[in-house]
């Protein structure tokens, strides 16, 4: 019975997993496809919505990481599963700064 469980507790999770990166996959693909646009229509926020919609996509990316950590059975795969989440974190880190930075810049004009 505890197989069985761990077995659909693994197929739960690596379909999560693969949702989780194809949607976070799709809004990047959409943010940066409405990022182009926005840069034909010289449009002013195309920064801001750019980094918002990286920030989301980064966010679902992330999410399939933490997830991979229930599917982790050795400590090498505990270090890469940490090291990518380490990673994805700072990114989104790094891309909320900027999306607080221009929102400042644009009450300040």
């Amino acid at each position: 019975m505890e197989e069985l469980l761990h077995i659909v507790l693994n197929t739960i999770v690596a379909y999560a997993i693969l949702l989780f990166e194809f949607v976070g996959v799709f809004v990047i693909i959409i943010a940066c496809l409405k990022g182009i646009v926005d840069y034909i229509k010289k449009s002013p926020d195309i920064r801001l919505n750019l980094a918002k919609g990286m920030a989301m996509g980064l966010e679902f990316k992330l999410g399939s990481e933490i997830l991979r950590t229930v599917a982790v059975r050795e400590f090498r795969e505990i270090l890469i599963v940490a090291s990518i989440i380490s990673l994805r974190a700072l990114l989104t880190f790094l891309i909320h700064w900027e999306i607080k930075n221009e929102e400042q810049e644009k009450k300040n004009i």
